[in-house]
């Protein structure tokens, strides 16, 4: 409950402050690296990290664990141990700053290069103006997007080294650090260097960008990829491509027309030319060593441009020895295996030259027991999950495939999955289902789509695999209208954190699919006549002399009433719900029941009895706790997800199951936390505010 409480906190200070914006980042573990450098300059020492110490468990938990033989002989010491004059950035960041060690972490080597590509996106990640001169207190700082939010995070420089070299990430040169600083950091923030083995780069491109990367195999294209690729350029984003190598011996090799294996390029343009009258499709490409060049057809001075007219020539600067090139489409999905595409939030690009995409960009649950509900196969937990709405209204311009439509880009990311690494725990098997809204619910997000609905419609679209990687993300193209997107695990009963992030081409509303939380209870008034006589004599036995009903009283009358229902099961009604009952119902202050308070509370029961045997759908005596939603709406409360996780966490089993006594407890509460709050909510705005107190009566009720 405390967690729910602090995580929604959070989440308002992130609303009203942006903080883990692109401008405000938030000090990853609470360091705070302007204060800590000044109190390291103060003091005269160089910094150490406590959060991530140079030893073993920051090195790993298997292969680079403590008894590891890769392990044995590492020292860890800081650049101004390794060389005389060591430097953080030697005339601009390059690609041959990024040279591989030991870890098997190429895939964020690649992602790193890019950023060498462009210096906007690189000094957002590594901050400007750090030195081993000026103000040298042997800490630096890096800001990386972490599952929705940009976060600052501080390294000592002390470094794993063996044998006097650097273990891990190094520069050609030596001397150059802020590669291996930067890898340390990304280190740091997935708990080891080791929870970087292996990986793709477009995960890379995401953490280093906070942007949504598509990923296309080349020997399957799609039809109008090449139109796909020059609209994301027109929206700044960054595309890198790559040729797959069948062995360790193919990395960066080099093929008979100067493509090397295994190597990140990045695609810098896409243009139409008209060759001898008829339409070629070109892609301009780069390679960060800035020298090998595709020497194939329309690469520099190639016998094809002599057929495009020399103003077209000029225009596109086809010549040039900076190991940027042209080539053709065609041959560019003969040669190339892999296309990324990354595409950027409005606030990571400054450029008004080009345009921006519409995101979205929402936290989610599941808990076992209440929203992790599996796929569409498992029709009794499904709708369970949680929901996220989306209203498209304007169709793109320039359709890529000519066809009128809305395109929206759609990723589902599970959060911290290499920092699970090390307890054995892998990734959730992911994927979404998107429905149509009905008509009766159009213009609405405070609802939750139930079995009634999502069980009686085709999904119009849905990711196209359910599979066990960190993102899951595709490209659709829907009509005008209402959607609601359910993310989910595969199976049910799998615990999750999530992100889910919606990209569109034109402006769209996005947001959870939550009720708002309300009640509506219904209860005739009882007066002294409305009273069956036979219900009063029952009454006079049970309450004796003082004509009412004690908690303990109370509770040996309920137990005996459920004892005798072999229909449902029960563990009986413990002390506290019957005083919950009492302090409900309770009209007079005695802290007991009189005649028409309890038979306020024997209506009450039987209709909850009635809601309990509609949702006990397999006659076991108890309910599964995917039903309280439906079971609770029943019974006029309105509550949201969060509410929902709280509910289950308190009153199920560790089957999930809820019986009898638990349920009635969790109405009477229920009920009561809402008399509670609109007794002190005395202006109706929805809020209170409690002194100390308050706060404590109100907790200790």
């Amino acid at each position: 409950m405390a967690n729910t409480a602090a995580e929604l906190a959070r989440r308002k200070a992130r609303e009203e402050d942006g903080a883990g914006s692109t401008a405000n980042a938030i000090p990853f573990n609470q360091q705070d690296f302007e204060q800590l450098r000044c109190e390291s300059l103060q003091s005269g020492s160089l910094y150490c990290d406590p959060t991530f110490p140079a030893d073993w468990d920051s090195l790993g938990y298997n292969q680079l664990g403590r008894y590891s033989s890769k392990t044995i002989g590492v020292e860890w010491k800081r650049p101004t141990e390794l060389c005389s004059d060591p430097q953080f950035i030697i005339d601009g960041a390059k690609r041959t700053d990024i040279c591989q060690g030991v870890l098997g972490d190429c895939w964020l080597l690649a992602a790193i290069a890019s950023l060498t590509l462009d210096p906007q996106i690189l000094n957002r990640v590594v901050p400007p103006g750090q030195s081993f001169s000026s103000q040298y207190a042997g800490i630096f700082h890096f800001q990386l997007w972490q599952y929705g939010e940009w976060v600052d995070v501080v390294v000592d420089d002390r470094l794993p080294t063996k044998d006097g070299k650097l273990l891990f990430v190094h520069s050609a040169e030596g001397g150059e650090f802020w590669s291996a600083l930067l890898e340390k950091a990304y280190a740091k923030v997935n708990s080891s260097y080791e929870a970087l083995t292996g990986g793709s780069s477009i995960e890379g491109f995401e953490d280093f960008t906070g942007g949504i990367a598509e990923s296309y195999d080349l020997k399957e294209a799609p039809p109008f990829l090449f139109n796909i690729i020059r609209k994301a350029l027109k929206l700044g984003s960054l595309i890198g491509c790559s040729i797959n190598i069948t062995s360790s011996y193919d990395t960066e090799a080099i093929t008979g027309q100067k493509l090397v294996k295994g190597h990140a390029y990045s695609i810098t343009a896409a243009q139409q030319v008209q060759h001898r009258g008829s339409p070629v499709d070109l892609l301009r490409i780069r390679n960060p060593w800035g020298q090998v060049e595709w020497t194939g057809a329309w690469s520099d001075d190639s016998k094809e441009w002599d057929g495009v007219q020399s103003e077209e020539r000029r225009k596109l600067d086809h010549s040039a020895d900076d190991g940027e090139f042209w080539m053709s489409y065609t041959d560019f999905l003969r040669q190339f295996s892999r296309l990324d595409i990354c595409n950027l939030t409005p606030d990571t690009l400054s450029s008004d030259e080009v345009g921006h995409w519409n995101h979205g960009e929402f936290e989610g649950v599941w808990r076992v027991g209440s929203t992790a509900g599996g796929c569409r196969n498992y029709p009794a937990t499904f709708c369970s999950n949680p929901q996220f709405f989306i209203r498209l209204e304007d169709v793109d311009d320039d359709p890529h495939d000519g066809e009128d439509g809305c395109t929206a880009l759609i990723g589902l990311m599970q959060k911290d999955a290499r920092r699970e690494r090390r307890f054995g725990r892998d990734l959730n098997t992911i994927g979404f289902a998107i429905y149509e809204v009905p008509d009766e619910y159009k213009g609405r997000s405070n609802v939750h789509l139930g079995p009634d609905v999502l069980l009686r419609r085709t999904a119009v679209a849905r990711s196209q695999n359910f599979i066990n990687l960190r993102e899951v993300c595709d490209r659709f193209k829907l009509p005008p209208g209402e959607y609601t997107i359910v993310p989910s695990t595969f199976e049910p009963h799998r615990k999750g954190s999530f992100i889910l992030r919606v990209f569109t081409e034109k402006q769209a509303h996005s947001s959870p699919m939550e009720e708002d939380v309300n009640v509506d209870i219904q209860e005739p008034d009882v007066g002294q006549n409305d009273v069956d006589p036979h219900f009063k004599r029952l009454f006079v036995q049970i309450s004796g002399n003082d004509s009412e009903i004690s908690a303990l009283e109370l509770q040996q009358i309920l137990d005996k009433v459920v004892a005798q229902r072999s229909d449902l099961q029960t563990d009986g009604f413990s002390l506290q719900t019957c005083r919950n009952i009492i302090s409900l119902l309770d009209m007079d202050g005695s802290s007991k029941l009189g005649l028409q308070e309890f038979h306020r509370l024997w209506m009450k029961i039987q209709k909850y009895l009635e809601i309990f045997k509609s949702h006990d759908s397999d006659g076991s005596g108890t309910m599964s706790s995917h039903e309280m939603r439906a079971v609770l709406a029943e019974a006029g409360f309105q509550v949201n997800s969060a509410v929902i996780r709280e509910i289950v966490g308190r009153y199920a089993d560790t089957s999930y199951a809820i019986d009898f006594d638990c349920f009635v407890g969790c109405l009477i509460r229920l009920e009561m936390l809402f008399k509670m709050f609109r007794t002190l909510d005395k202006k109706n705005q929805g809020k209170i505010q409690l002194d100390l107190q308050q706060w404590l009566c109100l907790a200790i009720n």
